[in-house]
């Protein structure tokens, strides 16, 4: 699968006109790193993989998943995508240090990346222990083990049965400090709609933004206050 996404992130790189040593400069880290993730010698840390679909303008499920064939002009989008997926099929990659995303059922460049994350003891979402940020809003509910969450200066231990919800351009990382692999659920909502809106900084860079954009998704509380208010017009 390291084959794969290397290859995928390539394909989408070379298809933006970009070059090895620009990308690498954008993202702070060498061009030798970034080549050795598209040629498969290499798996990125999960704050790697993150600055990279963000800089490159493409959604988590096309990298972890891969291209979807096109369908005709006339045909619906949804009408072209299964609505089960079965668990053997979700395509999957293991990530630095420890780190596994399997990708979920879901409409390809859809609003959310939906994710079932793995985190083996010992392993963060930044292997250098710096904390990340991207656009977007990050929502998880933790299934078992126990996971560190650093927001900002504030530090929050998950256990199973424990949700979540930010706005994930506030800087953080998560990290499994126990001795048991961590797993949740995970639904990133906007993240690609909101760094296709947000302008472009001097020299071609996304500027970070406090917050999602007023023309992204709404948030998944907010349907379903939506939903509440529907079924119970006395209400509104």
């Amino acid at each position: 699968m390291a084959d794969n996404l290397g290859a995928r992130i390539r394909a989408a790189r070379v298809s933006r006109g970009l070059s090895l040593r620009s990308v690498a400069q954008s993202l702070g880290v060498s061009a030798s790193l970034v080549s050795q993730v598209e040629i498969g010698k290499t798996q990125p840390s999960v704050s790697t993989l993150y600055a990279i679909a963000n800089h490159l303008g493409v959604s988590l499920d096309e990298l972890v998943g891969g291209a979807v064939s096109a369908a005709p002009a006339d045909t619906p989008a949804e009408a072209t995508v299964s609505a089960i997926q079965r668990g053997a099929e979700n395509p999957a990659i293991e990530m630095e240090n420890g780190v596994r995303w399997e990708r979920l059922a879901g409409q390809p460049g859809g609003p959310a990346d939906a994710l079932l994350v793995t985190y083996q003891p010992g392993a963060s979402s930044s292997i250098e222990g710096k904390l990340m940020r991207h656009a977007g809003v990050e929502y998880a509910y933790l299934l078992e083990g126990a996971l560190t969450l650093q927001l900002e200066f504030d530090t929050h231990v998950l256990r199973a049965g424990d949700s979540l919800h930010f706005d994930s351009t506030r800087p953080h990382l998560f990290s499994n400090r126990g001795d048991e692999p961590a797993r949740g659920v995970w639904f990133v909502v906007g993240r690609r709609q909101h760094h296709q809106e947000m302008p472009l900084a001097p020299g071609g860079h996304r500027a970070d933004s406090g917050g999602q954009s007023a023309g992204g998704p709404a948030s998944a509380v907010d349907v379903l206050r939506a939903m509440e208010g529907l079924a119970n017009p006395a209400a509104r």
